[in-house]
């Protein structure tokens, strides 16, 4: 008899959030989503609202697919949940959020807590703890920063969490995070200890303000009476304890063999490359795997879905109109328009730094610049040239993780950028390296479903990943004519951001 057993799987994103009913064998029965923005209140901050987007989506989503599949909610095996991070949510005495959740590197404004700790603690001390260095990405900062610039809502603060954590609460009762996920927390987590550093975690916050740690694929717990009634999902479903949404897009990407490197092409860049040991490298994040025994170094981009966004919003109102007009998408519009221009964009270089930028410079001043421009250069070059930007980035990023030993064996493309073939290409082109592209794109919902299966016991490793649930649809080829021309424009790219990184520092004062 055919095992009919389904599972769940939720990612919450930066600007929406998807969700997955499969099968045992990797088959999509249902699939949702859910778009939702995050509010920046002035330069440099980034914040999203735990209930109204994060959990409110959760149990939308959750409902949703059980009516679309038309199916008895009994079936459903295992449940997991994955979402941004790291963010800092506070919660008071009755776990309730205090303040809209501060999000992961987009949000830059601990700067001076950055700086504080940092000497404070020393950085040669803080890397070999943790494998990372602070940076907009860490929590630790940000908690300072809540504690210094919030008083009255620090004093009266019972937990803080990061926006898995908060489902896996809303779902089971338990505060919980994943070891993938806890280093971000730095300086707060020894990633080779795998546990919380109390001196340095008390130098902000007592240590029971944080969660527990668990595997991702661990048991966090099980559905509740008052999450069933507003999720649709039975009382007493097996619950992940989740993670971050980039390892599960790696997940839903196959990635999980030493060698991969997963490009997630969101509204941010995010780069996971599974090692077979341990490699931190100062620009970079490292962290442990999946399971217990492996081993991750991470990079990403502040922006690249968003700068698109930024481009079509705010200097594409023809193809908007347009696309209205045909029921299209604009950013096909733009592709098509752009992918006539040549390689390079006839002598245009944008630097993506239009939020700062995470790895490998990790400068919250960096500034973005369009460089070259001329009265020959048209929109469609801005375009262009902004896709190849986020190449340059990625082609940094993984000279990085070379500098340690990590070489990547093979890129998996995945997210909501995957979709356009010209960014893809560009990609590769710029960075000389193929990427394939799995027939599944769904992302990190996905991955989830899966951590869902290990959850409920059905699965113990990934093998039945890479036997059933991943296929290969097509590779994207690298053209070493193009290859070349990137190669001298490269090196200009990276010689912009040196050469004004003083006057980017100056014009953050006006900002």
């Amino acid at each position: 008899m055919q095992d009919d057993r389904l599972l769940l799987g939720i990612d919450v994103g930066t600007s929406s959030s998807k969700g997955v009913l499969v099968s045992l064998d990797g088959q999509v029965l249902a699939e949702r989503a859910a778009p939702h923005g995050f509010d920046i209140p002035q330069p440099g901050w980034a914040e999203q609202d735990a209930d109204a987007v994060w959990w409110r989506d959760f149990c939308t989503i959750s409902r949703a697919l059980i009516q679309e599949a038309s199916i008895d909610p009994a079936r459903i095996a295992g449940v997991a949940a994955s979402a941004i991070a790291p963010t800092m949510l506070p919660l008071d005495e009755n776990y309730k959020p205090l303040r809209p959740s501060i999000l992961y590197g987009i949000d830059t404004r601990a700067e001076q807590e950055i700086d504080d700790l940092t000497a404070e603690l020393g950085e040669d001390e803080i890397f070999a703890r943790t494998g990372q260095t602070l940076s907009a990405q860490s929590v630790g900062p940000k908690a300072l920063w809540y504690r210094r610039h919030q008083p009255e809502l620090f004093e009266r603060t019972r937990k803080i969490v990061t926006a898995s954590t908060y489902l896996v609460y809303r779902l089971t009762g338990r505060f919980v995070v994943d070891n993938y996920v806890a280093p971000y927390f730095t300086p707060f987590f020894d990633v080779r200890q795998l546990a919380w550093h109390k001196d340095w975690v008390e130098r902000i916050c007592p240590l029971e303000w944080l969660p527990e740690t668990l595997w991702s694929g661990e048991r966090a717990g099980a559905i509740t009476a008052d999450a069933a009634e507003e999720t649709g999902i039975p009382a007493g479903t097996p619950v992940a304890a989740g993670t971050a949404d980039a390892l599960a897009e790696a997940i839903a990407a196959g990635a999980t063999t030493a060698g991969d490197l997963m490009v997630m092409y969101g509204t941010t860049l995010f780069l996971i490359q599974t090692t077979q040991v341990y490699r931190p490298h100062r620009d970079l994040w490292a962290s442990v795997g999946i399971v217990p025994g492996g081993a991750i170094l991470a990079a990403g981009l502040s922006t690249s879905g968003a700068l698109l966004t930024w481009f079509r919003d705010e200097l594409a109102h023809a193809e908007r109109q347009r696309a209205e007009a045909e029921g299209v998408n604009a950013f096909t519009l733009l592709s098509e328009t752009a992918s006539r221009i040549d390689a390079g964009s006839d002598g245009l270089i944008t630097l993506p730094y239009f939020s700062g930028e995470r790895t490998p410079i990790n400068d919250v001043h960096a500034k973005g610049m369009i460089f070259g421009l001329s009265l020959s250069h048209s929109r469609a070059h801005l375009y262009r040239s902004l896709l190849e930007s986020i190449g340059y980035g990625l082609r940094h990023n993984i000279e990085a993780m070379a500098e340690v030993g990590a070489h990547p064996q093979r890129l998996v493309a995945i997210g909501g950028g995957a979709q356009d073939p010209l960014w893809l290409q560009i990609c590769s082109d710029v960075a000389g390296l193929p990427q394939d592209l799995p027939r599944q794109t769904i992302g990190a919902a996905y991955g989830d479903a899966y951590l869902a299966g290990m959850a409920a016991g059905i699965f113990d490793d990934f093998a039945h990943l890479q036997d059933a649930w991943v296929r290969i649809d097509r590779c994207i080829q690298p053209n070493p004519g193009r290859k070349a021309i990137y190669d001298d424009l490269y090196a200009i790219y990276r010689e912009l951001y040196r050469d004004n990184r003083r006057n980017m520092r100056l014009l953050s004062r006006f900002a």
